[in-house]
């Protein structure tokens, strides 16, 4: 097997960072990109970790601020309601990077970032918010639930959308190689000051 080419961010601290932003930037347009759907771990409401797969729909570098939508009538939303701090990891097999955030998690349902992102969200995406009954209620059957089919109802799905914003606090790279795997963590509520870890 031959050897992986050595990229340009391998020991550069500034191109690690810069190169971790643009694969989460990615991860937001890119529905292939494993960025797309990254693991969010909260804390439940009895204390426990609770960790799911959610799909980025927003990301910004100068900000250090990531975004996904969720249902406010679910367990995700009333946890981050109570404890903001999240963690969120995405791992791309294909290139060896896994890229963790940690930071606190602010939520927006009647807000003009939630009106914004209602509307940046697909048809498609809407009908989820009109679910009857709500997410994570226990079922008869598997197929006991309806979702909207009229435009108006799918509509009235707004009053349950909202949508979380991950201001991160630090970010953790790790880039596995042949020559040698390279880890780093940054400060981001620092300057985004960055030092090498050990693998």
């Amino acid at each position: 097997m031959p050897d992986q080419p050595i990229p340009s961010f391998y020991n550069d601290l500034a191109e690690t960072r810069a190169q971790a932003w643009a694969l989460l930037v990615r991860g937001v347009a890119d529905r292939r990109s494993p960025f797309h759907a990254p693991t969010v771990a909260s804390l439940g409401l009895d204390g426990r970790p609770r960790a799911r797969v959610v799909i980025l729909r927003g990301c910004d570098a100068a900000s250090a601020t990531l975004r996904f939508n969720t249902d406010r009538r679910t367990e995700k939303f009333a946890e981050l309601a109570r404890d903001p701090r999240v963690a969120l990891t995405g791992y791309d097999a294909g290139s060896k990077i896994q890229i963790r955030i940690e930071g606190e998690a602010s939520l927006h349902i009647n807000d003009a970032v939630a009106d914004a992102a209602w509307e940046a969200s697909r048809p498609f995406s809407r009908i989820c918010y009109g679910t009857a009954p709500a997410p994570g209620v226990m079922l008869g059957d598997g197929g006991d639930f309806s979702l909207p089919s009229e435009d108006a109802a799918i509509a009235a799905g707004r009053a349950n959308f909202s949508t979380v914003v991950i201001w991160a606090r630090t970010l953790e790279w790790l880039y596995l190689a042949h020559a040698g795997h390279r880890r780093a963590r940054f400060e981001l509520s620092s300057n985004g000051q960055g030092v090498w870890l050990t693998p």
